[in-house]
């Protein structure tokens, strides 16, 4: 178990070098953008245009901040985001551009290598105590607002906005949460 503050998310631009990404996690660690198994960063996309394209990659998208963009994914009809959609998996590999509603966004991505890990995304509104089963080997709770505390196995501490929880060998345990925050569990599930 590692927290991950979010001061020292490391900042990178882009692959097509159109804005900046903040890392969170990357495995293996220090991976660049053509050698990871998964990542986790957060972008602002500020502008319109294209998405990065990322080879044999899948993608989840979901809005964290802002007004919403429009992706236009190759083969698909339009799809809007916003804060309160679910989050939008589709491959990395094929053409994707953005079109902003009103303004910049801020949005969280998950990126797996498609022929050895898999991976879900999942929006966690914690008002109070909860508990939340661990299905996978590797699991990231991100802690986008608000604070928690938390408890694992024997261990705990705690998650300021912005702040990350990064679990491996996770897989049939669970993590309880005590709090008021919105969060986002990725879970990586190795093929």
């Amino acid at each position: 178990m590692k927290i991950l503050r979010a001061s020292d998310h490391k900042r990178m631009p882009w692959k097509n070098g159109g804005g900046e990404t903040v890392e969170i996690a990357v495995s293996p660690e220090d991976a660049g953008l053509a050698g990871f198994d998964w990542r986790v960063s957060m972008a602002t996309v500020a502008t319109d245009g294209p998405f990065s394209i990322f080879p044999g990659i899948d993608r989840t998208l979901v809005i964290l901040d802002g007004n919403g963009m429009v992706l236009d994914i190759e083969g698909s009809a339009p799809a809007l985001l916003t804060t309160a959609s679910d989050p939008l998996a589709f491959p990395a590999d094929i053409p994707v551009a953005a079109r902003l509603q009103d303004g910049a966004i801020t949005d969280l991505n998950v990126m797996t290598r498609r022929d050895g890990v898999a991976h879900r995304l999942t929006r966690i509104d914690v008002d109070g105590g909860r508990s939340v089963p661990l299905a996978s080997s590797a699991c990231l709770l991100l802690c986008h607002s608000g604070a928690v505390s938390f408890r694992w196995n024997d261990e705990t501490g705690a998650l300021a906005a912005g702040d990350a929880l990064l679990i491996e060998n996770a897989a049939g345990t669970e993590l309880k949460i005590d709090g008021t925050a919105k969060c986002y569990l990725a879970s990586m599930i190795t093929n």
